[in-house]
């Protein structure tokens, strides 16, 4: 009999033995429980009757499952360019292959997000956009702590900081780089200067956790690489390009895409009406404003000027 056995198929489980072996385990018995176990199919796979069903709404408006759907899917998205930039920085010997396809990975993760926010800005009926986010207090996309964490792992944290305390900062350790963070001051009443619930929440669950992300991607967050290995690479134009495009999208497309929205749902006969949360989505929001560069030093003195005015067209896109 087993001369009919494929010889490939022999040699796998040659292999497959060798392998249990070394772990002191039995391949016969891993062998049983493939025999006994299901076919799996693609709805157990993905988990999803459970995905479905996480859609716990807060009224009774059936535009707030568009709201909560959009906000899961982009999270997803924020995962997705977390796990590359995790790859990215455990990568041992990084060469330009692989930094720039795991880049561009991140570049159509990001312009997905971009193109995807209409979604957000005329996919809901304003009326009832206006009545269910009042039901939603405290809770704003202000607190999305996996955009913060792609933040930290893509630039240094000075870059990070509110732009009028970068120069006095510079030679800051990570604790007092953190109390700067320009998106503490989006969560501020405007007024008193006194933190929102909004922002207390956020900063109770995770400021541990920016800490330590703080800590982790000090010296091998996206800028760190570049320069460590990419500054001097006989691709590095190209390398720049794909760097600076990424700047583009997370920190002007991206932001003038909520903008926006935010602009389409919370103006209304030139009065501004507050953000859930009661974030400053005004003052937070405007690349113009906060400056927020990943890559700082690949973009010219008037580029640096006009951050925010616009798609800069020296940025393409493909």
């Amino acid at each position: 009999m087993g001369e009919n056995v494929d010889a490939h198929l022999l040699e796998q489980l040659k292999k497959l033995q060798a392998k249990y072996n070394v772990m002191g385990q039995d391949l016969s018995s891993y062998l049983d429980g493939l025999l006994y176990s299901d076919y799996l199919t693609y709805w157990d796979y993905i988990h999803l009757d459970t995905l479905l069903s996480l859609q716990s709404t807060e009224t009774s408006f059936p535009d707030e499952k568009v709201f909560i759907l959009y906000h899961q899917i982009t999270e997803l998205y924020f995962r997705m360019v977390l796990l590359e930039l995790e790859q990215i920085s455990t990568r041992p010997n990084i060469d330009a292959t692989f930094f720039v396809e795991r880049v561009n990975r991140i570049i159509r993760y990001f312009q997905n997000l971009v193109s995807s926010f209409e979604i957000m800005v005329v996919g809901m009926e304003k009326e009832q956009f206006l009545k269910f986010r009042m039901a939603l207090l405290p809770a704003s996309g202000f607190q999305s702590a996996q955009y913060r964490l792609i933040e930290i792992a893509s630039t240094d944290m000075i870059n990070l900081v509110s732009v009028e305390s970068r120069d006095d900062l510079q030679h800051a350790d990570l604790s007092n780089l953190l109390e700067k963070l320009y998106w503490r001051s989006g969560a501020t009443e405007l007024a008193s200067g006194k933190k929102t619930l909004t922002l207390q929440q956020f900063e109770a669950k995770y400021m541990g956790t920016f800490f330590e992300a703080g800590t982790k991607y000090k010296s091998k967050n996206l800028l760190q690489i570049f320069k460590n290995h990419f500054s001097d690479s006989e691709r590095r134009d190209e390398i720049v390009e794909r760097l600076r495009l990424y700047d583009n999208l997370a920190n002007i497309q991206w932001r003038f895409a909520h903008l926006k929205s935010a602009g389409h749902y919370l103006q209304k006969n030139q009065r501004e009406i507050k953000a859930t949360g009661g974030t400053n989505w005004q003052k937070y929001l405007p690349s113009r404003i906060q400056k927020v560069m990943f890559f700082p030093e690949l973009w010219s003195a008037q580029e640096h000027a006009e951050w925010g005015k616009g798609v800069l067209a020296s940025v393409g896109s493909h």
